[in-house]
């Protein structure tokens, strides 16, 4: 199979992560986490627009709000917020806070986040200083309209990639501290996951030493796709046997996440960062074609 990785015309960020593919807008929102920015790249335009949240240091996910075209939900410290933005202006405000976690653990903040197919929130959270890859301080969080976060799993060292397959009835989730993908039974109706087991295991797979998973998504295939941020490269992997089936190769080591867009949900960006001066693309959003697949657009948060 020959794919092609194109870079993204002026899409750098530092720390470039969350995309997360909008239809109505046809566009693909991402963030860069460690300056607050949040970032739209117009595919018709193909054009990235760029905003800061002003008075915040973290952007760690960006969710459209559903039937609220200027709203979006934010990950800012242990905070989600809604951030009004009109996805053009290089400001956008913060206008409430919808909920927050761990609020007694100010070295925390909060890392990935998705939406599950109908529209919840999940995420997790991470120390923020420090060595992050051998602190354990961080938790797993389902939220939805009208409730409380519930907390689905602790001791969590980063709380990192999230995916949902309904048909196989399942929940993917990386802590990447554990070098591993984990599937949960997942209940669609109630949102309620259990029975985690692992799936992958990235400890083996490069002599050198372990690779640590990031970002994750999937394709309407059921295979899932694993970003690795010390690997330069995303798996594509059969979760029912844990066989690795593609290894894409990014022009750069830290690779963050990944998520299906385009019109036909047929090209796979992916978003990287430029931690401790990495040469150049580092901190570009990819796009790669020709794979063969598609996947799931984004879902609203229902707030």
């Amino acid at each position: 199979m020959s794919y092609k990785v194109e870079a993204v015309p002026d899409s750098y960020a530092a720390l470039g992560e969350g995309p997360h593919w909008d239809v109505d807008r046809q566009s693909l929102y991402y963030v860069d986490l460690e300056s607050a920015g949040i970032n739209r790249y117009d595919f018709k335009q193909n054009k990235v627009y760029k905003a800061k949240i002003e008075g915040e240091i973290f952007a760690s996910f960006i969710l459209p709000v559903e039937n609220k075209p200027q709203e979006f939900a934010v990950g800012c410290g242990l905070r989600t917020v809604i951030v009004q933005w009109d996805g053009v202006s290089a400001v956008a405000k913060v206008t409430r806070t919808l909920f927050e976690v761990q609020p007694d653990l100010k070295g925390n903040r909060l890392n990935d986040a998705k939406t599950d197919p109908n529209g919840r929130f999940y995420g997790g959270t991470m120390a923020a200083s420090g060595d992050i890859f051998t602190q354990w301080k961080g938790e797993l969080y389902s939220w939805q309209a009208g409730g409380q976060p519930n907390a689905i799993r602790s001791k969590v060292g980063i709380s990192n990639g999230l995916a949902w397959d309904v048909k196989a009835k399942k929940f993917y989730f990386i802590d990447t501290n554990n070098h591993e993908v984990l599937a949960y039974d997942y209940n669609q109706s109630t949102g309620a996951v259990s029975n985690p087991k692992v799936i992958f295991d990235l400890r083996k797979i490069r002599p050198e030493g372990p690779l640590f998973p990031d970002g994750m998504t999937v394709d309407t295939d059921g295979n899932i796709y694993v970003a690795t941020f010390n690997g330069g490269t995303v798996f594509k992997v059969n979760p029912s046997t844990g066989k690795i089936l593609l290894e894409i190769k990014i022009p750069t080591t830290q690779i963050t996440s990944v998520a299906f867009g385009g019109p036909n949900l047929d090209i796979l960006y992916v978003t990287t960062a430029n931690k401790f001066d990495q040469p150049k693309p580092a901190g570009t959003t990819f796009q790669v074609t020709g794979l063969n697949a598609k996947g799931y657009a984004g879902v609203n948060l229902k707030i």
